[in-house]
């Protein structure tokens, strides 16, 4: 396999050549270029780039939403439920490695129009079918295909990290990221919206919401994205990465952080509606709640960045898993002693810490490369061959530790459906949580803080 990288055509003058929407002229790290030509054509794509991962996010999330107009006239039980919330961010997981190598192959304006359009397989029959007396298998297909939403964020990612020069890739991936994270609370802001006012009987109405947002997403980006040509997949960069320990500590992270908010931000509404159903006697009832947490772990992410800025990565990261473990344990009690208040706010603080783990553990990635790369040029390593190795190991351990962590939130829904139907309450898998985040912290502190010969230095 193989990861993304980019050469620059560095023919002509400070002007981008531009050819239907091809950037043959594009110099980025040259400060003229960049000032005079590079920077409003990066702007555009950016803002382009966050809509449509926007869109993609929330058609992803939509289960989060479906599930709770699932009353009793469907005939599905809490169990079935939290499994058709754990498929889409499976096939999420599964895509996001080929969506990322997706844009050196068509290009990335073609993959983002393709990757909009895709999300019509699923929204388009969900609108149509959602009505009781559908088969479950049907509904875990179209579960299933929501999914495609997942590997948006892969693809989109990887396009614009094109479009920037080193020195403001962080503050733009920053905001792309949390641009597509806050399509999560959008997307139960719109099934609250449908709650409230058509009623719980039409949860078609969820999906056909985003059919013209999903059409008009395709044609933003045939109109004003443009594709770097020097993109390109390099040979076994991703086979290298996976021999890399570094990569599976990483992913296993990341899924503490990442893994955690996707899968709690598809399943709080039915936690909620299970865990207090005497708060909660209707979807509406759940549905005003939902958004908050996917909202503040989405708007909170970039501080993850600045602090681990500041403060470095593995630290940052060190003290969050603690805060996490210390999340989970204050839910756990909140359920068994019935405290809504405190239950809540345990919930959210898990949101905010999973928030600000997804920043934290994004900055430790190129931090692992650069200090390795540094000792290397210590012991003789050309300078520029150490460099170019950190950029290529990095790009593709973001590619795997984004694929593995997405599957954490397949590991949530399971570990809540497992926990109901064995004890009819979520106790065991906040016991699980917190031993998560226990091992992760554990982890932290071995790899990256325990001070020994040989520790990497910024991480």
């Amino acid at each position: 396999m193989s990861t993304l990288t980019s050469t620059a055509v560095t023919a002509g003058p400070p002007a981008a050549t531009a050819t239907r929407h091809r950037l043959d002229d594009w110099r980025p790290e040259d400060p003229e270029f960049w000032g005079t030509t590079g920077a409003p054509i990066a702007r555009r794509n950016l803002w382009v780039s966050i809509f449509a991962e926007h869109v993609g996010f929330s058609v992803w999330s939509l289960w989060s939403v479906t599930v709770l107009f699932l009353g009793p006239e469907y005939g599905i039980d809490p169990a079935g439920k939290f499994l058709l919330t754990a498929v889409p961010a499976a096939l999420g997981a599964v895509l996001r490695l080929p969506y990322t190598l997706a844009v050196a192959r068509f290009g990335g304006r073609r993959w983002t129009i393709i990757s909009a359009l895709l999300l019509l397989v699923p929204t388009v029959p969900m609108a149509v079918l959602l009505e009781p007396g559908v088969s479950y298998g049907t509904l875990m297909v179209l579960a299933c295909l929501t999914g495609v939403g997942g590997g948006n964020f892969a693809s989109s990612m990887a396009n614009i990290n094109l479009f920037y020069p080193s020195r403001l890739k962080g503050r733009a991936l920053g905001l792309n990221a949390g641009g597509g994270n806050l399509g999560v609370p959008a997307v139960q802001l719109v099934g609250l919206a449908v709650l409230a006012t058509a009623g719980a009987a039409y949860p078609r109405l969820v999906p056909a919401v985003y059919l013209p947002l999903i059409v008009l997403a395709a044609l933003a980006a045939a109109r004003w994205l443009d594709t770097v040509p020097g993109a390109r997949n390099e040979p076994g960069a991703l086979r290298e990465a996976a021999r890399d320990p570094h990569t599976w500590v990483m992913s296993l992270l990341y899924v503490g952080t990442f893994g955690s908010f996707i899968g709690f931000g598809f399943a709080f509404g039915q936690v909620l509606q299970l865990q207090f159903a005497e708060r909660f006697p209707t979807p509406v009832d759940a549905a005003w709640l939902t958004f908050l947490g996917p909202l503040v772990g989405s708007l909170i992410r970039p501080l993850g960045g600045h602090l681990a800025d500041r403060l470095g990565g593995a630290r940052v990261t060190f003290w969050n898993f603690v805060a996490m473990a210390a999340g989970a344990s204050t839910v756990l009690y909140a359920a068994r002693e019935r405290s809504f208040g405190l239950y809540l706010t345990g919930f959210i603080a898990l949101f905010v810490f999973s928030g600000i783990g997804n920043g934290s553990t994004y900055k430790m990635i190129p931090a692992i490369f650069r200090a390795r790369a540094a000792d290397a040029v210590v012991a003789g390593r050309d300078p520029e061959a150490a460099a170019r190795w950190a950029r290529r190991m990095t790009g593709s351990l973001i590619g795997i530790a984004g694929a593995v962590g997405a599957s954490g939130g397949v590991l949530v829904n399971i570990s809540f459906r497992q926990s109901f139907l064995g004890s009819g309450n979520a106790d065991a898998a906040y016991l699980v949580f917190i031993g998560w985040y226990a091992l992760c912290f554990a982890v932290t502190w071995v790899v990256y803080r325990r001070p020994r010969a040989g520790q990497l230095a910024g991480v």
